[in-house]
């Protein structure tokens, strides 16, 4: 809730920042070609009508018609997620604990519990910089004072102190710490208190923290660079860790260009470049990442041939004529957990278990809707595998209302200003303007979500995070 709050601080009437970002008026995504789809849009990532006369869906141009039995076999949006992750717990696909170093293992999950190898602080310790005290002042003054990091110092006898560091042995038989700023020296070179003193003041006892043996934090803990440091003064050099998922990614599409602008026919990659690292951001490893083009036998082999845990394919969910996803998914004999959801944009996403250790979750092409795949699918199957916890359900009221579809699930990307969510144009299937200024997603229901309603939003990880922590 950090990023949120931050938010909160935000001025609602920001207009500049509203324009910048363009948000919608009436939050119907009214930009989307009707009916139809761009080359971005092959491999079933359009959202057009549900019509036999709509290009993007008839039987004569090679894609499955949406027919009562199809919408009867695709999951719902909250189903689709809840067998994602399910997949993920089976006991072949949960992924064996690792040692990892400190320096690794940030990120991660703790495997076992976070178990004191050591009292804390292991030794009396001064809290403040000063004297150590014996008995009642005034004291007479060592001349060698007491550093942190040195040997054990000698013991104080009565009315003697000695200069002690924040973080020095305390030595045996002392009273109290004397803070430097509580203590004056007269003409003798005595020392004495300014303020009343308290038996064991400023004095870190030994297990004041924990204990040998106390156990700090359970496993399923997250490791955060509190926990490095925590695991780092209780003694650990190692952590036992749930590794990150492997994912390797498969961009298909002949007409894809992975430089320059687009041209005769020809569009640029924009998920090759935006995949692997949102995909980190989720906790995954991302191994490689290969554009096949339209090629049946060679995603075949690279399916066939993939050490990851997680395959994610973009493109080709659909029936085309060059969407291969689904015969080579026949193929290879695989099982299909998910085969559509009730989401738009992204409604031919799917998911299958390749191997019991094994899974592939096919996106759309579209951009946004790739976006949506992403989110609905392989989101909480990494979040299951990395036994990273769900994060809290969270709502806030739309700034104004959201159209809906009749029977599907809409995720918008919206902007979070004050106490309100504020939805963003340029929410269609291939369009990616919305969701660059976007700081969530809106969960919104069939029929649509007027303004002022409390609606399910999903934070994207940097929005959270920030940039430099979710990349790590």
């Amino acid at each position: 809730m950090t990023a949120r709050g931050t938010r909160q601080g935000l001025d609602a009437e920001d207009l500049d920042v509203e324009e910048a970002l363009a948000l919608v008026k009436d939050g119907n995504g009214t930009a989307r070609p009707a009916g139809g789809h761009s080359p971005a849009q092959r491999g079933g990532g359009g959202d057009g009508p549900r019509t036999p006369s709509s290009p993007a869906q008839s039987p004569e141009s090679g894609h499955r018609a949406d027919t009562a039995e199809h919408r009867h076999r695709a999951a719902s949006w909250p189903e689709a997620r809840t067998i994602a992750a399910r997949a993920a717990r089976s006991g072949a696909a949960r992924l064996a604990p690792v040692s990892v170093t400190l320096g690794d293992a940030l990120g991660l999950v703790l495997a076992a519990p976070l178990t004191a190898l050591t009292d804390l602080p292991s030794f009396d310790t001064s809290a403040m910089d000063g004297w150590a005290v014996a008995g009642p002042g005034p004291w007479h003054v060592r001349e060698e004072g007491v550093l942190a990091g040195s040997s054990a110092p000698a013991p104080l006898a009565d009315g003697e102190a000695v200069g002690i560091a924040t973080g020095a042995r305390i030595p045996p038989d002392t009273t109290a710490v004397l803070r430097s700023e509580h203590g004056r020296t007269d003409d003798n070179g005595r020392l004495h208190p300014t303020r009343e003193m308290q038996h064991g003041q400023d004095i870190r006892p030994r297990g004041q923290e924990c204990r040998s043996g106390d156990q700090l934090l359970r496993a399923g803990a997250v490791v955060t660079p509190a926990v490095l440091g925590l695991a780092a003064a209780a003694g650990y050099d190692t952590l036992a860790a749930v590794p990150r998922p492997r994912v390797e990614v498969l961009v298909l599409g002949d007409e894809l260009l992975t430089e320059g602008r687009p041209h005769d026919g020809l569009i640029r990659d924009a998920l090759g470049p935006m995949l692997p690292p949102w995909l980190r951001a989720l906790g995954a490893e991302v191994t490689s990442v290969r554009r096949l083009g339209d090629d049946a036998k060679a995603l075949h082999k690279a399916i066939a041939g993939s050490g990851a845990d997680l395959v994610v394919t973009t493109g080709g969910t659909a029936s085309g004529p060059v969407d291969h996803v689904h015969p080579t998914l026949r193929r290879l004999d695989a099982e299909l957990l998910v085969d559509g959801v009730e989401v738009r944009p992204g409604h031919p996403m799917l998911l299958a278990r390749l191997k019991e250790d094994q899974h592939l979750v096919g996106l759309p092409g579209n951009p946004l809707a790739a976006v949506s795949g992403l989110l609905t699918l392989a989101e909480p199957l990494l979040r299951a595998l990395a036994a990273r916890p769900a994060p809290e359900p969270y709502a806030l009221p739309l700034r104004q209302s959201v159209h809906g579809h009749p029977h599907d699930t809409r995720l918008i990307p919206v902007v979070l200003r004050g106490d309100h969510a504020v939805p963003l144009h340029y929410n269609g299937p291939a369009m990616l303007r919305g969701i660059a200024a976007a700081d969530a997603l809106a969960v919104v229901p069939p029929g649509g979500a007027r303004a002022g309603q409390e609606t399910e939003l999903l934070d994207l990880p940097w929005a959270t995070a920030g940039i430099d922590a979710c990349f790590t």
